[in-house]
């Protein structure tokens, strides 16, 4: 059953074209979601240069990181690129069923073929996740009072 990634929780998701001899970030992914066992989708809304790499090379790595905790997990695996068809219908309702309103041109399936944890150094020296969460929301909180140089979440 189709799930997000990280149930009630926001999360940076970034997508990496792999296999280059530079591994170009490419811009965050905000729909990226758990489809089954095997498969990320993400839908693109505004990735035409996204879609036009994946077609060229779609070896991908995509990494997914809770802004607050610092901890997430790398997914390297192989794109495809869905345009109109059964299997896009399904995930677009999917989509649509979790608030995107947004016009959505392609989905792109990617089978995971790899998947790591990923973990902030900031939990190098014993910080517990609610340590960290809490150094990354006083972070944020400088930053939205404006001071001028807001403590690091690190």
């Amino acid at each position: 059953m189709p799930r997000p990634i990280a149930p009630g929780r926001a999360s940076e998701t970034w997508l990496r074209r792999d296999r280059l001899p530079r591994r170009n970030a490419e811009p965050p992914k905000g729909t990226t979601a758990v489809w089954d066992d095997d498969h990320l989708v993400f839908a693109d809304i505004r990735s035409p240069g996204s879609v036009s790499n994946l077609r060229r090379n779609p070896a991908v790595e995509i990494n997914v990181v809770d802004p607050l905790l610092r901890k997430g997990y790398r997914f390297k695996g192989i794109a495809r690129v869905l345009g109109d068809s059964a299997l896009f219908d399904e995930i677009l309702a999917f989509f649509r069923k979790r608030g995107v309103s947004s016009p959505i041109k392609h989905i792109v399936v990617i089978q995971v073929k790899r998947a790591q944890p990923l973990i902030s150094p900031a939990y190098d020296s014993g910080a517990t996740e609610e340590e960290v969460r809490g150094r990354w929301q006083d972070y944020w909180r400088s930053i939205e009072r404006g001071d001028s140089t807001p403590p690091t979440g690190e």
